[in-house]
């Protein structure tokens, strides 16, 4: 789109004006002129007649056609001019440019009738004799007062003198002076010219800047040089537009600092956030909710929420929150999974708009089920001491106190179940402060076999006892590793311990060790019952047993102390079994710098 100069809208009415008037000027002047310069060629040329006149009254009164002519001719030489003299009945009695008896009565010529009436007339007209433009003078010729006796002559009209110049001549002298005009009005127009586009330039030169300013503006370069100002219109608006410009500005920052904020609160939302339209479309997501619904924002913004959810329970409750126009929360089983939706509506910022908070209740409906268990688990545990505890006092007390040694060994029993309750509690005690980080490791540079021998040398008769084979296999290649000893100790305590209980008799029980990489792999193999493959992934929980070894002793959390233990060290733990031929329990140690002692 062609754009149209402020300068131009300013200076071409500017010099169009000055132009018409400096015309206007030109033509008044020239007409002026003409009228004056005519004016003044009617008074000279009627002060000739007169003069003429003068000299021809008497010849005029004799009827001397001769001297009239000779006087005419005389008089056109000196003057320049063509004379006339005319009778009074208006017989052309002498013309310097034509023969008088050819010539038609003048009596009624406009000159001559003005004379006739007022003693002397003028006129511009085309000569009918010369059929040339020709300015007329005439004067009336009167008779003298002592032409009679009895003056009954005097003051007739005896004839008219008339004297005329082409008015070619006048406009010849007209013509410089109508040069000069139009040089001046020529000038006159350019200093017009160039004086309006001066001011239009001094005049739109602000509102260009001004103008490139607010483009620029537009664009979204917020951070300009500041504009120079003056105390007119135009600098008062240059000056209310940069103020404009800071506030924008600060306002921009501002927001650009809240939407920061709420896209990082929204991007750490383990909660998933949506945003719908009031055509329903998705214009937000959140990173959560393209986990939980396994999608991205190039695939879901512009897509209604039903595509983007692909969950019919979940696009009801958005559906219906949004034709009631009121917040809905509902708890959504999908099979799997479990989610609460919550739906908004945003009539206020948009009619039809609506933010949906989907939570994944997975999770906790899982950690609801571990702590049912975990509850099932330590009471079945806690049940049977305490029954047998029961049931021991009932039988003592009933009947046993007067029978010394059945008392000694009830009593004995019952002593084996408080240090069963007792283990457990401090079991559970344990496991409690390892997972809560209040006790401390302390790594220090050990041998493998400071911690792994003791554990299993100290196990080995309760193997021998139960028919076990045992066998430690601990290369001398090993490094020193990076651990506590007394914990790790501990770890292979319980993984033995673990093996003995579930190892029948005549079985064989393994203790090895290996270098991978920079860390140390201490392994415990049995020969026994083996673990279901469907109990591994949960066989390092609290109280976790398969059903199989329901009837087993102990407290079924040593392997989850032992979890614990190895994490709390930065290593792994794991199992590897297959049901009725052996498990083979696994763990990792950092194994420790050769140059530096720790």
């Amino acid at each position: 789109m062609h754009m149209q100069h402020v300068r131009w809208r300013i200076a071409i009415p500017y010099i169009v004006l000055v132009c018409l008037v400096v015309l206007t000027l030109a033509l008044i002047t020239g007409q002026l002129l003409r009228q004056s310069a005519l004016a003044q060629e009617k008074e000279e040329l009627l002060l000739q007649a007169s003069v003429l006149a003068r000299d021809v009254r008497e010849p005029l009164a004799e009827g001397d056609v001769a001297t009239l002519g000779s006087l005419a001719a005389e008089y056109a030489e000196i003057l320049g001019a063509r004379l006339t003299i005319v009778a009074a009945d208006g017989r052309v009695l002498a013309d310097t440019q034509n023969t008088p008896l050819t010539m038609q009565n003048h009596l009624y010529r406009p000159e001559i009738q003005q004379a006739q009436a007022t003693g002397q007339g003028t006129a511009v007209r085309n000569s009918d004799t010369l059929d040339v433009a020709m300015i007329y003078a005439a004067v009336r010729v009167d008779a003298p007062p002592s032409q009679s006796a009895d003056g009954s002559s005097a003051g007739q009209a005896l004839g008219y003198v008339r004297v005329a110049v082409p008015e070619r001549d006048l406009s010849e002298q007209l013509g410089e002076l109508r040069r000069t005009l139009v040089t001046v009005a020529v000038v006159a127009a350019l200093f017009a010219l160039a004086l309006a586009v001066v001011i239009a330039e001094s005049t739109s030169r602000p509102i260009r800047r001004l103008s490139a300013y607010v483009r620029r503006l537009a664009q979204g370069e917020l951070d300009q040089p500041v504009l120079p100002t003056s105390t007119d219109e135009v600098g008062q608006l240059t000056a209310d537009t940069m103020e404009m410009a800071r506030r924008l500005r600060d306002t921009i920052a501002s927001l650009n600092a809240e939407r920061a904020q709420l896209s990082a609160v929204l991007d750490q939302m383990a909660d998933a956030v949506l945003l719908t339209d009031r055509e329903g479309a998705v214009i937000l997501l959140n990173p959560a909710a393209q986990t939980l619904l396994h999608t991205s924002q190039e695939a879901s913004l512009g897509r209604s929420f039903t595509q983007v959810v692909r969950q019919h329970e979940l696009s009801a409750v958005w559906s219906a929150a949004r034709d009631a126009h009121e917040q809905r929360a509902e708890v959504v089983d999908l099979g799997e999974q479990l989610w609460q939706v919550i739906v908004r509506p945003l009539d206020a910022v948009e009619p039809g708009a609506c933010l949906v908070l989907l939570q994944d209740l997975t999770p906790l409906r899982r950690f609801e089920g571990l702590r049912r268990e975990f509850v099932s688990n330590i009471s079945h545990e806690l049940r049977t001491p305490l029954a047998s505890l029961r049931a021991l006092a009932d039988t003592l007390h009933d009947s046993a106190l007067d029978d010394r040694p059945a008392a000694e060994r009830f009593l004995g029993r019952m002593d084996d179940e408080i240090d069963a309750l007792t283990q457990m509690v401090e079991e559970l005690l344990e496991l409690s402060r390892i997972e809560s980080g209040r006790v401390p490791i302390r790594l220090e540079r050990i041998a493998v076999a400071a911690f792994v021998e003791p554990a299993v040398e100290r196990l080995r008769p309760q193997a021998e006892r139960a028919q076990l084979n045992v066998q430690l296999d601990l290369p001398a290649t090993l490094p020193a590793v990076l651990g506590d000893e007394q914990r790790l100790q501990q770890v292979v305590t319980n993984l033995v311990h673990n093996a003995i209980k579930f190892t029948p008799a005549g079985g064989a029980i393994r203790v090895t060790a290996r270098t991978e990489g920079d860390q140390v792999v201490v392994s415990v193999s049995d020969t026994g019952i083996g673990i279901p493959a469907e109990a591994q992934a949960r066989i390092f929980e609290r109280f976790y047993k398969a059903d199989r070894s329901r009837s087993s002793g102990g407290t079924g959390l040593g392997l989850a102390i032992a979890k614990h233990i190895v994490l709390a060290h930065g290593g792994r733990i794991w199992v590897e079994s297959v049901e009725g031929q052996g498990s083979r329990f696994s763990f990792t140690v950092q194994a420790a710098p050769r140059s530096k002692a720790v």
